[in-house]
């Protein structure tokens, strides 16, 4: 299969954005792409957090969800859909859901993010606190469709290698992580984080990201990219809008994983007893 992983620098209007994302998702089509992935919130970046909790669709109804189905069966590709802003319990926050849809349009699976970007950076004066406005899931996804199984993550999951695991143990085979990193945290650990999930996990990683300068007045790293299960780099945008694309061999995994077994080598669980 033929994945392509979508890079912009989304605002806060709405239907600046999709143009957007329209025009990189048929240039991605013209390239062969199969199966695409957006980055997180491309939707949607607004000039405060607390902004996007009023553009929060129903599940199932919405612009955002709409553009997505349009997309997927327009093309007749896999669309996953970066994420969007769905609503929840809370009607203070938001779910920040990662969509996926089928080839004939319909949503086929959603994860909500788990882990939630609650830091303050050590070297500038940028702090985050996405716990006041979204709402955390609490489900592993693994969705299978077009013959491959998509175990799916966001942004600062790929700091928690537990859950990757649990993802290769429910059957994933490729990874989908749309984000939005930091430039400064892009700088220091974005591409070493990839690799070592790709790696341990004998598994493709497909990364999406937000790079650029947005109104909100930050900045995120880019650089999407596509990495192999032997961790090698496959195809990757450093900056600006466009698109990363390789091609997913599911054989040659299949081999990699036979001939250094170091998933079937595990001698230990996690526990929380």
């Amino acid at each position: 299969m033929r994945v392509a992983s979508i890079q912009m620098a989304s605002g806060s209007i709405i239907k600046a954005n999709l143009l957007e994302a329209e025009k990189l998702i048929s240039n991605a089509v013209a390239d062969g792409a199969e199966l695409i992935l957006l980055p997180e919130n491309f939707g949607l970046i607004g000039a405060k957090p607390e902004d996007v909790v009023e553009f929060a669709e129903q599940p199932g109804k919405g612009p955002l969800q709409d553009f997505l189905a349009e997309q997927s069966y327009k093309h007749h590709i896999i669309i996953a859909g970066g994420t969007i802003p769905l609503q929840g319990k809370d009607k203070k926050r938001y779910r920040n859901a990662f969509l996926v849809y089928d080839r004939k349009g319909d949503c086929i699976a959603r994860y909500d993010k788990i882990h939630l970007f609650d830091v303050a950076l050590p070297d500038n004066n940028e702090s985050y606190k996405e716990s006041q406005v979204i709402e955390p899931g609490d489900q592993i996804i693994v969705v299978q469709t077009g013959g491959i199984r998509l175990g799916l993550a966001i942004c600062y999951d790929l700091r928690f290698p537990e859950m990757f695991r649990m993802l290769i143990d429910k059957g994933a085979e490729v990874i989908l992580l749309p984000a939005a990193f930091t430039a400064e945290t892009g700088k220091a650990h974005w591409h070493p984080l990839i690799k070592a999930r790709a790696i341990e996990n004998l598994a493709y990683i497909v990364a999406s990201a937000q790079g650029g300068y947005h109104v909100n007045g930050r900045e995120t790293y880019g650089h999407s990219l596509i990495v192999d299960p032997w961790g090698n780099l496959m195809d990757e945008i450093a900056s600006g809008s466009g698109f990363a694309i390789a091609n997913i061999n599911l054989e040659q995994q299949n081999q990699i994983r036979e001939r250094f077994p170091v998933l079937d080598h595990r001698q230990c669980s996690i526990s929380k007893g």
